[in-house]
């Protein structure tokens, strides 16, 4: 049985990830952890967790749990990380990994040193609708694929991201820099999926409206000669919101919204629409295979050294 600890139950664990780890085979959320006593005791009391702390290290003492979920923001990631590597517990560590690069680079260093399983929390790639379009992609359908693009156009109050009790997300110090960086890491996770081994990646930003990051482009070409640009823009007007990406093949092409649940596809000129549903607890698909892994029954679904690629990707876009 895999007893799970949540080291941060804020919003994040509220639907998308804390429920799941109590509907997947041999797994039970046994304690939940937050610095602020009122609101943990709310979340253990709401959602049947017998046992909560306001501390890292008393949650990380208790010997019956063998597995956290680290969900806080990205500035403790790295702290927190080490810690549980220490006490020995297997980690599963939400998105973005770390800070940076250099952070992602000590985690991956301590895991490897220790019997701690680790798996980062890149889980679209694990939904239906992702799923099927790296489905079509290897499916030769779209035949040699030529360039991916993603267009993410929206106002800073974007509805998109998710609301929080305090903005972190545009807090450099917290989230490492501004919403590029919550969003992106899920985004370009996808197209190294999708396409591989990259070996070309850079790109500039500006802070145009704002003290972080609000507008991003970036270049990634791939081993297979596969390009793909994206552009990030936080500081559009709402009239002129877009959220898609395009994946154009000799055949054809595909395209689809990361935050929907339809894609679209037009190959030798027959269009069709496939209609997908996100599950309640979104996160529930790769709290499975992550469970499996960590009882022997399967694969990493996401590697640290994964996510660090995606990490070396993003800085390289900011820097």
């Amino acid at each position: 049985m895999i007893n799970w600890g949540i080291i941060g139950a804020g919003d994040v664990a509220e639907v998308k990830s804390g429920p799941a780890f109590n509907k997947v085979k041999n797994s039970k959320l046994l304690a939940v952890m937050r610095r602020n006593e009122e609101k943990v005791k709310d979340f253990a009391q709401r959602h049947n967790v017998p046992l909560w702390y306001t501390s890292v290290d008393a949650l990380l003492a208790n010997k019956d749990i063998n597995a956290v979920y680290i969900a806080t923001p990205p500035a403790s990631h790295k702290d927190y990380a080490l810690k549980a590597i220490a006490a020995g517990k297997d980690i599963y560590l939400e998105k973005p990994m770390a800070l940076n690069l250099q952070e992602c680079q000590e985690i991956i260093a301590a895991a490897k040193q220790s019997t701690s399983k680790l798996c980062i929390a890149h889980y679209r790639r694990n939904l239906a609708a992702f799923k099927a379009v790296k489905e079509i992609i290897d499916s030769g359908k779209l035949g040699q694929i030529n360039f991916a693009r993603i267009s993410i156009l929206q106002p800073a109050d974007s509805d998109i991201i998710a609301q929080t009790d305090e903005n972190w997300r545009v807090n450099p110090e917290l989230s490492g820099g501004g919403l590029f960086h919550d969003i992106a890491p899920h985004q370009i996770d996808l197209m190294l999926q999708y396409f591989g081994t990259p070996n070309f990646y850079s790109g500039t930003s500006a802070k145009q409206k704002s003290n972080v990051d609000d507008l991003v482009t970036g270049t990634i070409r791939f081993e297979n000669e596969v390009i793909f640009q994206g552009i990030w823009s936080f500081c559009s007007p709402s009239h002129a919101a877009e959220e898609n990406c395009t994946i154009i093949g000799e055949h054809g092409q595909v395209s689809f919204s990361f935050y929907g649940e339809k894609v679209f596809t037009d190959i030798n000129g027959a269009e069709e629409i496939l209609h997908f549903d996100f599950p309640e607890n979104i996160q529930l698909p790769m709290i499975e295979e992550v469970c499996k892994y960590f009882t022997n029954e399967g694969e990493n679904p996401c590697s640290a050294e994964e996510a660090a690629k995606v990490i070396e990707i993003m800085d390289s876009f900011v820097s």
